[in-house]
């Protein structure tokens, strides 16, 4: 029993070394006697037990390889930290296994000294702005010495660019200035449109102000011009009243007694009103002022009767 069962056990396996199961995410590379035989793909394979044996295995699906920071120098002597990532994936798992010992150190340590190299040739503020064609210029760099490898270098990508400490200061301050010119820009031109909408606000009002003292005036002139017009046509209308009235027989005694009148009446009211005596100069001669008032009073009395004749006539 002890012996059948070793045989047993030697049997499965020789069945175990006989087959091989390559998975989907992988490549076998076969080595017979020493020597590079086949290349196996995914699937069920047979071999010859204790000829053939499974030397390496590579992944074939895109592999992902951090690149650790390193310090750079720029075209304007900056110095800056960079890390990054590598994409790729194996093409050839004959030139992976036999082309060089280790690709992925190798795709690493080649990443970091290209971006090395091609940052050297940007300046500061280039390295922020074109990463684009940075991330190029290392991939290709990268694909033409690892064409041997039997790897595919897909994709570059730089992950932080981290200036000095000093170099952090010094932008920070940059910025800053930036920022505050750009802020008296702005105050600057919206001090410019305040002053230019007010001219603009004043010119206006200028304008409309003249505009209402010139309709002010006109209207002015114009209703000055109406009365003087109705003012002129009155005073014709009396004196054409009175001219007729004095072509009439009795016509000038009665004017000059209405003016007498009226001389009479203003004279008592300039005494009322007036704070100091008010003396027409005929008062020096006593006499002549009486005269006239009796002049005047029989003036009076030949109007009285005459107007009673008139009357009466009428009657």
């Amino acid at each position: 029993m002890f012996v059948f069962t070793l045989f047993v056990l030697f049997i499965f396996f020789l069945l175990y070394k006989l087959m091989l199961i390559v998975p989907m995410r992988e490549v076998n590379v076969i080595e017979r006697l020493g020597k590079f035989r086949a290349v196996l793909q995914p699937g069920f394979h047979f071999l010859i037990p204790f000829f053939d044996r499974v030397a390496y295995k590579h992944e074939i699906r895109e592999q992902v390889l951090d690149v650790p920071p390193q310090n750079c120098i720029s075209k304007d002597n900056t110095q800056l930290e960079v890390d990054g990532l590598v994409y790729l994936k194996v093409m050839d798992g004959k030139l992976a296994s036999y082309g060089i010992e280790n690709y992925r150190l190798a795709a690493v340590n080649l990443a970091q000294t290209t971006m090395r190299s091609e940052i050297g040739k940007l300046n500061l503020s280039q390295t922020f702005s074109e990463r684009d064609s940075l991330n190029e210029s290392i991939v290709r760099e990268i694909d033409k010495a690892s064409a041997t490898w039997g790897i595919k270098v897909l994709r570059y990508e730089i992950k932080n660019i981290t200036p000095s400490r000093h170099v952090i200061h010094t932008l920070e301050k940059q910025m800053e200035a930036e920022r505050r010119k750009r802020a008296e820009i702005t105050l600057a031109n919206a001090e410019k449109a305040a002053m230019i909408n007010l001219s603009e606000g004043e010119r206006q009002e200028a304008i409309n102000v003249s505009e209402g003292q010139k309709q002010k005036r006109i209207n002015e002139a114009k209703g000055t011009a109406r009365e003087i017009s109705i003012v002129a046509k009155a005073k014709a209308e009396g004196m054409e009243m009175l001219s007729t009235a004095l072509a009439v027989n009795g016509g000038n005694d009665a004017m000059n007694m209405q003016l007498k009148e009226q001389f009479i009446g203003q004279l008592g009211k300039i005494l009322q009103e007036a704070d100091i005596s008010v003396v027409p100069a005929e008062m020096a001669k006593l006499e002549g002022f009486f005269e006239g008032m009796e002049q005047v009073t029989h003036a009076i009395s030949s109007s009285s009767a005459k107007t009673n004749t008139v009357k009466g006539a009428c009657s």
